[in-house]
Parts: C-alpha cells; structure tokens; sequence
C-alpha cells in the first residue's frame, strides 16, 4: 500500500466506519446505563493503555533495528526516525520471532479490552459499548504515544499496520482515528447516567 492509497487494506476492514452508525442506530432509542464514572474511568484506562501499546512498538522497533537514533536519546530518534521510520517495515523487517510476539501481544491486548468491558457493565449492550469507548481511547493515545516519543505518524495520511490479526490491516492513520473520534462521540450521545434519574 503506498502512501496514496487513503482507504485500508484488505478491503472488509473499511467496514469499520459504519460502527460507530449502527452503534448509535440500535441504541439511540433506549440508551445506554453507563455512569460518567465508569466512561472516565474506562477511558483513563484507554489512553494509558494506549501509551504502553506505543512503547511496546517503539521497543519492538528499536530490537528490530527499524528505529534510526534509538541508541541515543528521545531527541536523537525524533530527528532521524520520521525522515526513516516507516510502519509497513514491520511485515518484512521484523524477524519473525518478534512478529509471532506480536501476534500474541495483540490477542492479549484486545481479551484485556474485552475483560474490562466485561467488569465494566451488567448488560451485554453496555459491555459492547464499554469495549467500543475503551477501545477509540485505546486507539487515539496509541498514535499520540508514537507522536510523543518519536514523532511518528508525521501526518495523519502516514501508512500504518493496524492489526496482524487475522491478515495485516493497513491504513492511513486518519482512519482508525476517524473511527474512533466517531464512536466516543456516539458512545457519548447514546449514554444515560443512571445516577441521575433527571437526565
């Protein structure tokens, strides 16, 4: 995928931009019982989770020798790497070892954000809603955690590997964050705080 293409590969997982429009479809009628609690706390949770997410490709990056400057410092890396630093290296350059850990470090990370939804609601609609808002936190400190640390995406029309999982997503990074900017809003719209009976 070059950096023209503005819609993701393989092609189902465009479909993923009408979550956020069926999410608030079904549930507009009867919303959902989350406390503004349970959504700050979820998406607390979210954007650290997100920033861990980023280390872990930095360092994956830097065992890899994909991170230019990642023997010196912070400064060092964000001075060399977005000129080089190119995510679609991760399906040629990583040895497959490191892409097998990868493979299991992302179902780890979606049965943890499955798990916290599961704790986080009664209700099978609220935990899908949970997972949703959890996981758009989860996604936008991802991409703010490489920004921080090395710089990278330099655009939001960067290329990007979004999922291994069960064949390479890839995008431009203003999809996932489309996405999930939409689906906090939806969540957002669509929820009652069942502490306050007025609202």
């Amino acid at each position: 995928m070059n950096q023209g293409i503005s819609w993701a590969e393989p092609w189902w997982v465009n479909g993923l931009i009408f979550i956020p429009a069926v999410v608030f479809l079904v549930f507009r009628r009867q919303k959902l019982q989350i406390s503004r609690q349970q959504l700050l706390t979820a998406a607390i949770f979210g954007m650290a989770f997100g920033f861990v997410e980023a280390s872990v490709v930095v360092y994956l990056r830097a065992a890899s020798g994909l991170l230019p400057g990642y023997m010196g410092s912070l400064a060092d890396i964000v001075r060399q790497a977005p000129a080089n630093y190119q995510q679609l290296q991760t399906l040629t350059g990583v040895p497959r070892s490191l892409l097998t850990v990868e493979l299991i470090r992302e179902a780890a990370t979606l049965i943890m954000l499955v798990t916290l939804a599961a704790l986080s609601a009664a209700k099978f609609k609220e935990r899908f809603a949970m997972f949703l808002w959890v996981f758009a936190f989860w996604d936008i400190s991802y991409y703010m955690g490489l920004w921080s640390t090395i710089r990278w995406p330099g655009s939001l029309m960067a290329t990007d590997v979004l999922f291994l999982i069960p064949v390479p997503w890839i995008s431009q990074v203003w999809f996932p964050c489309l996405v999930s900017s939409l689906t906090i809003s939806v969540v957002a719209m669509i929820t009652r705080n069942p502490d306050s009976p007025g609202e």
